[in-house]
């Protein structure tokens, strides 16, 4: 009789073993230490409760501490290709598919801007929009109707922060020595920066040939974030423009910027077809100045999604393991 209620709590104690296991699991996210239930178990119980603790701690360690070299996957990214790098050490925090060359969309614009600040033109000339400008290899609408005039400066801001695309190609048309010179100084732009697998075709990224790459992007983010003007247009989360005499309300396509969860230094969308949903970002996560590139995103939150999870991944970098009780 005894050897068989010997064997009998032996059982009782592997079945309820793994128990404490998953209950540590529960206790390491919130942080509420719970009385296992071993302790009311007999003496076979408590001898598999000290083995479950030394599983628990160890455990823990693995949730509450992840270091920033651990394998990305585990950020479940959706985005086809991505980027993450610390700017102050140049560290490569995050990588998936990052030399892919694929259409980048209005990313583009973040150029744009950078080659028309680059020639130093007068940012309160007026300039307008005209048919040229008009979208027909998409076929994409704008708020801009042909006729309308506003000064360089108003153009950039719509071009960044609401991505205009006939504001951008404004901006193009209206350089010295039209579009086409206009295209040619972003493409050396782009090779002065080391963007060597890097094609513009034209200023608003409509055209699916308007290419790059993760790290190249990151390169020009970098850049871009070194221009006053375009930190603060690619960042503005809403303006109220009169144009042609009625005032309109423009707001950003980068959800994140009216967020107060985020420190965003420069921002910008992009999207076609081709290109899926993008989102750069220069920020500052857990006291770290990043560049953020995603590129290729299906889902219309999924780029907003992938960067939630970065910072949050990043953030818990910096947490300590918890300590468990011996």
């Amino acid at each position: 009789m005894r050897r068989k209620l010997w064997l009998l709590l032996t059982s009782l104690a592997l079945v309820l073993a793994p128990l404490p296991v998953i209950v540590g699991k529960a206790e390491a996210q919130t942080n509420k230490p719970k009385q296992s239930a071993a302790k009311k178990a007999p003496a076979a119980a408590k001898q598999a409760k000290k083995t479950t603790k030394k599983t628990v701690a160890k455990h823990q360690g693995a949730v509450r501490h992840v270091a920033v070299s651990d394998d990305p996957t585990r950020l479940a990214i959706q985005s086809s290709a991505a980027l993450v790098l610390d700017q102050s050490s140049g560290r490569v925090l995050v990588e998936k598919h990052p030399d892919a060359v694929v259409p980048i969309a209005s990313i583009t614009k973040l150029m744009t801007a950078m080659v028309v600040l680059d020639a130093g033109l007068d940012m309160e000339e007026v300039i307008s929009i005209s048919n040229a400008d008009i979208d027909d290899l998409k076929g994409t609408r704008s708020r801009l109707p042909v006729g309308t005039t506003m000064t360089r400066e108003t153009a950039m801001l719509l071009a960044l922060m609401s991505s205009e695309n006939r504001a951008a190609n404004a901006l193009g048309r209206h350089y010295p020595g039209g579009l086409r010179a206009f295209v040619d100084a972003m493409n050396r732009k782009s090779r002065s920066l080391g963007m060597f697998d890097t094609r513009f075709e034209e200023p608003t990224g409509l055209s699916s040939n308007n290419v790059s790459t993760a790290h190249d992007l990151a390169r020009m983010v970098a850049a871009a974030a070194r221009y006053p003007h375009i930190r603060m247009y690619s960042t503005t989360a809403e303006a109220k423009l009169e144009l042609s005499g009625r005032i309109q309300t423009f707001g950003n396509t980068n959800a994140l910027v009216r967020s107060d969860n985020w420190q965003i230094g420069l921002s910008k969308t992009g999207y076609i077809s081709e290109a899926g949903r993008c989102l750069v970002m220069q920020a500052w996560v857990a006291d770290k100045p990043v560049v953020i590139v995603l590129l290729d995103s299906q889902g219309k939150m999924t780029r907003v999604g992938d960067a939630n999870r970065i910072k949050r991944w990043m953030e818990s970098a910096g947490l300590k393991p918890v300590a468990t009780p011996a």
